[in-house]
C-alpha cells in the first residue's frame, strides 16, 4: 500500500508541475532542492508514472555511492509499500535486485558508464536521473556528457535531469542545451551553529595524515554535544582510519550506541544507520553521509571540517587521497543533516574566522584525479582526447596524456587513440585499466582464481592489520571471517566471471607507462574513509564503481608497450606459475598491474623502475629482499622518499616479465664522477640490471660526453695559464667596447661555438685528464678576427701591458669588462696631465704607495692632481720621506726610485 502520507510530507512535490513542464518541453532540466525534499525518492516515483498519475515510464537513477543507490531504492520501495526489486529496484557492484516489473532502477554512476558503452542508446529507458550533481565526481561528468551526446545524437525522446542540493545550476543548464532550472523549497529545520574550535593549534593535514590532537578534540565535541544535546549525533570524518580513531575514544558511553558508516561497512551496519533505533546513537561517517541519506533521529552533527580529495604527486608518480579541508558547500549539506527532522545544532570544529577562506566548493574530480579510466570510458566512446565532451571543466592535458602513455602501453588504445578490442574488453571489466591489464594478463600467467584474488586484494584497501606484505595479506584474506573477507570473496567471484565473460586468449603489452595508484576507493573526494595512501583516489571503476589504482602524471618514455607490444596469445598458466606458490602469483599480478613500481634494493632503500625511491618500515618482513613489486606507496611529511605501503616479494625474473617494455640495453658513454664513463648497460627503466665497461668507445659520444663535463663543471677543466685568462679578459673587454667583430667569450658563447675553437684538441681527448692538457689560451687564438685583418689591433685596444711616465711597463687588469684597471706606484705616473684610454675608455689608474698599497684611485688623473693629490702627499710624505712628494705632481719628474738614488 502506498504511504500517501509520507509522500505527502515531502516538499518536493510542489514542484514536480514545473519539472514536468520541463522535461516535456525541452527534455531536460536541473533540479535543484534541498536536503530532505524529496527528490531522490519522490522524483523518480512521479517521472516513472508510480504515484501521481502520469504516463508509465522506465526511469533510472544514478547514485555516486552504493550505500546511497541502496538506501535510495529500498526507500522509495517503502513509499510503495513494496520490497525493493519490485517496482523499484538496485544495481551496485556485484549486486543486482531488479524485477520483471522494476519502473525504477537506482545504480551508481559506474554502473551507468558501463551501460552506456554497451547500449549507447539505453534502450527501453525514458529518463535519467544524474543525483547529487554537486558532488563532481568524474563519473558523473563522464555519464553526463555521454547522455548528451546520446540525446543529441540518437535519442532526442530520452529526458534528462540533473539534480542537486546545492550545484552550480546555470553551468548544468548550459551543459544540457539551455534546460530550465527548477527549483524546490526547502524542508529542512534551523539549524543552529556552534563554533567549536581546538582550545590549542594543531598541525594542518598532510597527505592522508591528520593530527591526533585533531581527532582527540572531535570526540570530546561529540562528548560536550551528547551532554549539551537531545538526540543522535552525526560525526563527519575524513575517512575509515578517522572513524576507527575517534570511535576508540569514545568507549564508556553508557546507553549510547556508536556506529560507524563508510561504503566498507557490513551492510547490517550500513541498514542500522539508516534505521531508527531503540537507543541514542553516535554515528561515525565519512562523506558519505553529506547527502542523499537521511539517518533518522539525528539533531546534531559535529563536523571535524576535513574531507578527502585525490592528489597526484607528480615529482614522485605516486597518486594517493589526500586529506582537505572540507569545502563551504560540503559544510552547508552536512550541518543540513541536523535539521531534516526537527530543529538542530551543528558543532563545527574550527573557528567561525576560518569559515570565510575555505573553499566554495569541493575540487571537481576531473581537474585533480587519475584519468586513465576516464581515458579509457573516452576513447570507447569515440573521443578519445575528450574534446567534443560536454564537461564543465575540460580535462587537463598533462593527466590526459599520462592516461593515453598508460593505456597505450597496455594495449588499450592505439596510437590515434582509439579504443583496441583488448580496451574494449579493459573496459567491460569494472576495473582500473591497470588491475583489468593485471587480471587479463594474470590469469594466462597464474590462473583465473589467483589473478582474481590478487586483483580483489588491489582493490579496496585491506585491514591494517593485514599487514604491507601482500601475500601474506592474501592468506589473511582468505581465512579471514572479517567484513574486509566477505566483500573479498564477493569481488574474486565477481572478477572470475568477468574474466571469463572476456574471452579465453589474451594478448597483450607487457608494460606501462605513467606512475602511481594503490588501492581505488568507490567514488571520489572523501569516499569511503580514502583509499590508503598512494592508492588512485578519484575516478571510479572503468565499467563500475570501484576505482583502481591511479596512473600518475608521469609517463614513463619510451615504452614500447603498444598495442600487442611485448605480447604472446597464451591458453592457460605456465607450469612455472601453477609451481610458484602465492608469493609468485601475487608478485606477478602486483607487478602486471604496477609494472614502473618494481623496486630492486639499493643501499637501504629501494629504488623503483620508474626512478622514486621508496623505503620500507622498520621490522616489516618486506625488508631487504632483493626485489619488490609495490601496490601502494606514500610520500610521508618531511621525508624525500616515498613509503611503501603494500608490497610482494619478487625476482628479477618476475620484473623483467611484468615491466618488459621498460626493459633497455644500449652502449652509454656520459660523463659521471667528473669523468666520461664508457658502459654497455642493461636496464629496466631507472633499475640498472647490469653494467659492462667498454674500452673503446664512440669517439662522437666520447666528445659529446666531454662537451657535457665542461657544461657541468665549467670551461675550468681546460688548462688555463695566466695568459690565456689574460687573452679571455681582454678579448670580452673588447667586445664590450667595440663589438663586432671581436668575439663573444662568454661561457655559452663559448660552448656554442666550440667547434671553431676547441676542435681538434677536443676530437683527441678521451678523458678529463686529456681537457687538462688542451692549452686554452692557444685554442682561444682561434677566435680573433683573422680574416677581416682585425686581430693584429688587439695589442692597440687591449695591450697586455701599457708604458708609464716613468718607463715602466705596467700589466693591465681586464677582469672587470666594463673599466680596465691600471695598478702603478704614485711617482710613476707624475707629470702625466689626462688618464690613459684604452679603446675610448678612460683606464682606472689605482695609485699605490712606495709600500705597493692602494693610495688612491681615479680615472680622472688632472683632477687627481688638482684635489686629491694634496691630502694623499700629507698622509704619506711622513711615512715615506726617501720618496719625492712635490707639491705640483703634474710637471714633476716621474720616477721608480727613492731621492737618495737620485741625488746619487
Amino acid at each position: 500500500m502506498i504511504r500517501y502520507d509520507a509522500l505527502d510530507a515531502l516538499p518536493v512535490r510542489d514542484a514536480l508541475p514545473a519539472l514536468a513542464d520541463a522535461l516535456e518541453g525541452h527534455g531536460t532540466a536541473v533540479l535543484v532542492a534541498p536536503p530532505g525534499t524529496g527528490k531522490t525518492t519522490l522524483v523518480p516515483l512521479a517521472l516513472a508514472g508510480l504515484v501521481g498519475g502520469a504516463p508509465a515510464r522506465r526511469v533510472v537513477v544514478a547514485e555516486p555511492r552504493r550505500i546511497a543507490a541502496r538506501a535510495a531504492a529500498r526507500r522509495m520501495a517503502w513509499l510503495l509499500g513494496e520490497e525493493a526489486g519490485q517496482s523499484v529496484g538496485y544495481t551496485v557492484r556485484g549486486e543486482r535486485v531488479v524485477g520483471r516489473h522494476t519502473r525504477v532502477e537506482v545504480v551508481t554512476t559506474g554502473v551507468l558508464l558501463q551501460r552506456l558503452q554497451r547500449d549507447q542508446e539505453l534502450g527501453g529507458v525514458d529518463v535519467v536521473v544524474l543525483d547529487e550533481c554537486h558532488e563532481r565526481h568524474l563519473d558523473a561528468d563522464t555519464a553526463a556528457a555521454f547522455l548528451w551526446d546520446v540525446r543529441e545524437a540518437l535519442r532526442p525522446e530520452l529526458r534528462l535531469v540533473a539534480a542537486s542540493a546545492t550545484t552550480d545550476a546555470q553551468g548544468w543548464a548550459g551543459l544540457l542545451g539551455g534546460a530550465p532550472v527548477v527549483e524546490a523549497r526547502g524542508a529542512s529545520y534551523p539549524v543552529e551553529t556552534v563554533w567549536a574550535p581546538p582550545a590549542r593549534a594543531v598541525r594542518p593535514p598532510h597527505g592522508m595524515r591528520v593530527d591526533p590532537a585533531l581527532l582527540a578534540h572531535v570526540a570530546s565535541v561529540v562528548r560536550r554535544a551528547l551532554a549539551e544535546r537531545a538526540g543522535d549525533v552525526l560525526c563527519f570524518l575524513p575517512g575509515v582510519g578517522e572513524i576507527a580513531r575517534v570511535a576508540g575514544q569514545l568507549g564508556g558511553l553508557g546507553d549510547v550506541d556508536v556506529l560507524q558508516v563508510h561504503g566498507r561497512a557490513p551492510a547490517a551496519v550500513q541498514d542500522a544507520v539508516l534505521a531508527p533505533g531503540a537507543r541514542r546513537r553516535v554515528v561515525l561517517a565519512t562523506a558519505v553521509a553529506e547527502s542523499s541519506l537521511t539517518v533518522p533521529g539525528v539533531r546534531v552533527v559535529v563536523d571535524s571540517g576535513l574531507a578527502r580529495e585525490p592528489r597526484v604527486d607528480h615529482a614522485r608518480g605516486l597518486s594517493a587521497l589526500a586529506t582537505v579541508r572540507a569545502s563551504q558547500a560540503s559544510g552547508r549539506q552536512r550541518a543540513g543533516r541536523a535539521g531534516r527532522e526537527a530543529p538542530g545544532v551543528v558543532y563545527r570544529c574550527w573557528a567561525e574566522a576560518e569559515d570565510g577562506r575555505l573553499p566554495r566548493f569541493p575540487a571537481p574530480e576531473i581537474k585533480v584525479a587519475d584519468l586513465a579510466a576516464f581515458a579509457l570510458q573516452a576513447a570507447c566512446w569515440g573521443d578519445p582526447d575528450a574534446s567534443s565532451l560536454a564537461l564543465l571543466d575540460p580535462p587537463p592535458a598533462g593527466a590526459m596524456a599520462a592516461a593515453r602513455d598508460l593505456l597505450t602501453a597496455i594495449g588499450a588504445i592505439d596510437p590515434t587513440g582509439r579504443a583496441t578490442a583488448r580496451g574494449a574488453r579493459l573496459a567491460r571489466l569494472g576495473l582500473h585499466p591497470r588491475l583489468g591489464r593485471a587480471l587479463l594478463d594474470g590469469s594466462a600467467e597464474v590462473g583465473p582464481e589467483r589473478a582474481a584474488e590478487v586483483v580483489a586484494l588491489l582493490s579496496e584497501e585491506a585491514p591494517r592489520e593485514y599487514g604491507d606484505d601482500l601475500a601474506a595479506a592474501l592468506r589473511s584474506a582468505r581465512r579471514g571471517g572479517d567484513a574486509y573477507s566477505a566483500r573479498w570473496r564477493a569481488e574474486v567471484r565477481r572478477l572470475r566471471g568477468v574474466a571469463g565473460e572476456t574471452g579465453g586468449r589474451v594478448s597483450g603489452a607487457q608494460g606501462a607507462a605513467g606512475t602511481g595508484g594503490g588501492p581505488g576507493t568507490e567514488s571520489g573526494p572523501g569516499a569511503e574513509g580514502g583509499a590508503r595512501a598512494g592508492g588512485g583516489a578519484g575516478s571510479k571503476g572503468v565499467a563500475g564503481e570501484t576505482a583502481g589504482p591511479a596512473s600518475g602524471a608521469r609517463g614513463v618514455a619510451g615504452a614500447k608497450g603498444g598495442p600487442g607490444a611485448e605480447g604472446r596469445s597464451v591458453q592457460g598458466p605456465s607450469r612455472h606459475a601453477r609451481e610458484g606458490g602465492d608469493e609468485h602469483a601475487v608478485g606477478l599480478v602486483v607487478a602486471l598491474a604496477f609494472p614502473e613500481r618494481v623496486a630492486r634494493l639499493d643501499g637501504g632503500s629501494y629504488l623503483m623502475v620508474s626512478g622514486t625511491r621508496a623505503e620500507v618500515r622498520e621490522g616489516s618482513a618486506l625488508r631487504l629482499a632483493p626485489w619488490l613489486a609495490v601496490a601502494v606507496a606514500d610520500r610521508p611529511v618531511g621525508r624525500g622518499h616515498a613509503r611503501v605501503q603494500g608490497a610482494v616479494v619478487v625476482d628479477e625474473g618476475v620484473a623483467r616479465r611484468a615491466a618488459g617494455a621498460l626493459l633497455d640495453a644500449r652502449e652509454e658513454v656520459l660523463w659521471a664522477g667528473g669523468d666520461v664513463v664508457a658502459r654497455w648497460v642493461e636496464r629496466l627503466g631507472a633499475v640498472e640490471l647490469g653494467v659492462r665497461v667498454i674500452r673503446d668507445a664512440d669517439a662522437g659520444a666520447v666528445r659529446e660526453a666531454l662537451l657535457d663535463g665542461l657544461r657541468q663543471e665549467g670551461l675550468g677543466a681546460l688548462r688555463w695559464t695566466e695568459p690565456a685568462v689574460g687573452l679571455r679578459q681582454r678579448l670580452a673587454f673588447v667586445r664590450a667596447h667595440v663589438g663586432e667583430p671581436w668575439p663573444d667569450v662568454s661561457d655559452a658563447a663559448l660552448y656554442a661555438r666550440v667547434d671553431e675553437w676547441l676542435e681538434p684538441e677536443l676530437g683527441r681527448a678521451r678523458r678529463r685528464a686529456d681537457l687538462a692538457r688542451i692549452d686554452a689560451g692557444a685554442a682561444l687564438g682561434r677566435l680573433l678576427p683573422w680574416a677581416s685583418g682585425e686581430a693584429g689591433r688587439l695589442d692597440e685596444l687591449a695591450p697586455e701591458r701599457i708604458t708609464v711616465p716613468s718607463g715602466s711597463r705596467v700589466r693591465v687588469d681586464y677582469g672587470d669588462p666594463a673599466r680596465p684597471v691600471l695598478s702603478v706606484k704614485l711617482q710613476e705616473m707624475f707629470g702625466l696631465q689626462e688618464s690613459p684610454r684604452l679603446a675610448g675608455v678612460p683606464v682606472v689608474v689605482q695609485l699605490l704607495s712606495p709600500a705597493g698599497r692602494p693610495a688612491a684611485v681615479t680615472a680622472d688623473l688632472a683632477s687627481f692632481w688638482r684635489e686629491g693629490y694634496r691630502g694623499v702627499r700629507a698622509e704619506l710624505r711622513g711615512r715615506y720621506p726617501k720618496h719625492p712628494w712635490p707639491e705640483d705632481p703634474a710637471t714633476a719628474e716621474p720616477t721608480r726610485h727613492t731621492n737618495a738614488r737620485l741625488r746619487r
